[in-house]
This record gives structure tokens, C-alpha cells and sequence, in this order.
């Protein structure tokens, strides 16, 4: 079944100056609308490189708690037919694989971007028809990528859970552990005649445990806070975190999952390189049995991450 990619209708929806319909957002979703245009919030920066340890561990549950967000300061434009190559096969119950829509919209709409998913962690979970071969360094720079994000997140993880007073292992225990899967996305936002009526990813928050991007240069990430889409400011060389689904359940609902969606530009392409992590499929997630007692209830169901994720995808009740 032929699928049309956002990439290859640029040309003409740029010539013509306008959008097909089912890419125009409802008022209360269109960028023009609804971005906040005043005096931008300090979205909290976190310095890796601080010697007082202590200070970024209150840091990063502030951040956590109040914003589900922080930054840690410290090859995709291929032929659309090479593309192809490494598209997800129709009816594949995996995400992987090159290809455009992801989850069901509720009015119908489409996102104004193209993507290519894979696993780069653990090595037994890559399947490699979906890593390109072209550039032919691709493959070994995502395993050299995936050794230093690991150690990335596990310092996140020690950290966000000495944040809610348990032990440095226990967050990511609570996770999946040393199963937990490194998923990376490689987003493609083409330049887009009217970004003042679409998106590039609606309004949402990610289903993984934690989320690690690194964007390009062109701004189009956007934070809900206070009933505000606030504008993240780039920051060269500096990483994005994100708190997924997960880590708020298992906080029981301490930490927050931040409410994000992506806009478009104009004149530049954007892209963006997340890497979510992942509990195993047949995991079990809740909340920590640290954190809950007759005071603090259980606030979400244990679930296996496969059938949480099956119910989020296809706009389910959880």
C-alpha cells in the first residue's frame, strides 16, 4: 500500500503556499493561537559538569516535579527512495522502520513530519534492516552513541531517584534495569508553507520511562506549563530531557511527564534525534511499593509496558 510521506508533497504544497486539509490543526491546537508570546519562563538548565553533587540532585527533582523537563548542558536527509528502503512494513505490529503517522488522531489530523524509528539497546533487540547503510558509518556510530547515552541516563536515573529519597538503583530497577530498551527516533520536519496552522507532533507526553534528545539548530520545540505552550530556547551542545509515563508512575505521580508538542518552520527543515527508553514489553510498571503507603495510594494499575503502550498508541483507556 503506497503511503504518502510529508517529504514528498513539500514541493508542491510550498509552490502553491498553502497545506492539505487534513494537516490544518483546530483553532485551539494552531501554533498561531496558542503559543505564548510573553516573557519566557526559565526552563531549568542542569550543569553535568556541577562538583556539588547534592545540588543537582535538587536540581533535577525540581526540575522533575514542576516541569518534567530539563537540559543538561555538557544524517538523515537521504532520497525519498532510499527512504523507502527502511520503511515499517504495513500491518508490522513493531513501530520500526521509516514511515509518518504513528498514533490514531481524534479529528483526523496529520503531523507535518516523517520519521524513522530503530533500536540501538541492547544489542540482542536491533534489528538491523532498519539501520540505514548509508552514510556506512551509520551502524558504528549508533553503538559508540548508545554506549555514551547509557551513561547519560544512568546518572539521570541515579539521581531523579535519590531526588525522591530511595536508592540510587532503585528508579531504574523500577524501569526494567539493565533490559531497559534504547529506542531512537530520527525526526524530519520539512519546511512547511503555513506553520501557523500545523504541527510537526501534537500535543503529548511520551510513553517511555525517559526520554534523551538532541535537537538541530531550528527552534519548534514547545512546553505546556500553566496552561501555556512555552517556547524551549535552543541551547548548542546541550541535551534534552524529557520525564516519560513511566517514571511518573513509578513516582507515583511525584515526578510529572511533561506535556510537549513540536512546531514547524517556514523556511529550514528541523530535525531532532530522541532516544526513549524503554521497559521490556512484558515488564510490569506501577508505582514503587517506596512510594505508596495508606497516606499515599496507589494512584495508577501495574501494567505490562506492551499492553500500556498498545492502549496509548491507539487512544485507549489505560
Amino acid at each position: 500500500m503506497e503511503v504518502e510521506r510529508v517529504q514528498a508533497i513539500v514541493s508542491s504544497s510550498l509552490t502553491k503556499g498553502n497545506i492539505p486539509i487534513e494537516f490544518i490543526r483546530p483553532e485551539d491546537e494552531q501554533p498561531a493561537i496558542t503559543t505564548f508570546h510573553g516573557p519566557i519562563p526559565d526552563i531549568p538548565v542542569i550543569d553535568f559538569n556541577d562538583p556539588d553533587q547534592g545540588n543537582v540532585i535538587r536540581c533535577m527533582a525540581d526540575a522533575s516535579r514542576d516541569w518534567g523537563y530539563s537540559r543538561y548542558a555538557s544524517a538523515y536527509k537521504f532520497i525519498q527512495e532510499e527512504k523507502e528502503l527502511y520503511a515499517k512494513p504495513h500491518g508490522a505490529p513493531s513501530i520500526e522502520g521509516y514511515g509518518t503517522k504513528l498514533v490514531r488522531d481524534v479529528h483526523g489530523k496529520k503531523n507535518w513530519a516523517d520519521h524513522l524509528f530503530h533500536r540501538i539497546w541492547p544489542p540482542t533487540s536491533i534489528n538491523y534492516q532498519f539501520l540505514p547503510q548509508n552514510p556506512p558509518s551509520y551502524r558504528e556510530v549508533n553503538e559508540e552513541y548508545a554506549q555514551e547515552a547509557r551513561k547519560v541516563v544512568d546518572k539521570v536515573f541515579k539521581w531523579l531517584s535519590v531526588g525522591l529519597g530511595l536508592g540510587p538503583d532503585v528508579l531504574k530497577q523500577g524501569a526494567g534495569g539493565e533490559e531497559i530498551v534504547y529506542l531512537m527516533k530520527i525526526n524530519y520536519y520539512p519546511p512547511c508553507p503555513r506553520p501557523d496552522l500545523t504541527l510537526g507532533l501534537a500535543s503529548h507526553t511520551d510513553l517511555s520511562a525517559m526520554t534523551v534528545l538532541v535537537p538541530n539548530e531550528v527552534p519548534g520545540l514547545q512546553v505546556f506549563k500553566g496552561g501555556l505552550w512555552i517556547d524551549a530556547k535552543y541551547i548548542p551542545g546541550a541535551l534534552i530531557i524529557h520525564i516519560g509515563d513511566q517514571i511518573e508512575i513509578l513516582s507515583n505521580g511525584k515526578y510529572k511527564a511533561v506535556q510537549h508538542r513540536t512546531t514547524v518552520d517556514k523556511e529550514k527543515a528541523r530535525m531532532s534525534w530522541p532516544i526513549f527508553l524503554e521497559p521490556p514489553a512484558e515488564f510490569v510498571v506501577g508505582p514503587l511499593d517506596q512510594l505508596v503507603d495508606p497516606q499515599e495510594p496507589p494512584k495508577y494499575k501495574p501494567k505490562k509496558f506492551k499492553d500500556y503502550s498498545y492502549c496509548r498508541l491507539n487512544k485507549l483507556p489505560q
